[in-house]
């Protein structure tokens, strides 16, 4: 299991399975990046997701490269890379495409401060 405010590869479909119960398990919301080696705005967008997860230990961040773990993008139909799927109790609760980095800043704030509010 990997360090709190890490972003985790998730390299096969049981690896990903367990991820998803962690997350269900601990309630944490989940943000998982699905990338792929040749995507250049995937490239670009990795150290600014690893910088938020330094500083949000409360959220699980994964990372799915689409070629290697393929069955897991088609289950959530991901087709442009970046996709960056919020979960919540295994559901899907928010989504941001592309390397958007101020909407992806944001998007993980409000669903933090949504969560400490409730908690």
């Amino acid at each position: 299991m990997a360090e709190e405010g890490q972003v985790v590869g998730v390299h096969t479909v049981d690896a990903w399975n367990q991820q998803l119960q962690n997350g269900k398990d601990s309630q944490k919301l989940i943000v998982v990046d699905f990338t792929a080696s040749w995507c250049g705005p995937c490239r670009f967008i990795a150290p600014v997701l690893a910088e938020i997860a330094r500083h949000t230990p409360q959220v699980i961040f994964l990372k799915v490269d689409v070629d290697e773990v393929r069955p897991v993008a088609e289950e959530y139909s991901i087709e442009a890379m970046p996709t960056f799927l919020f979960l919540k109790d295994g559901k899907i609760v928010d989504k941001v495409v592309g390397a958007k980095k101020e909407e992806l800043q944001l998007t993980i704030a409000k669903h933090v401060s949504a969560a400490a509010a409730s908690s």
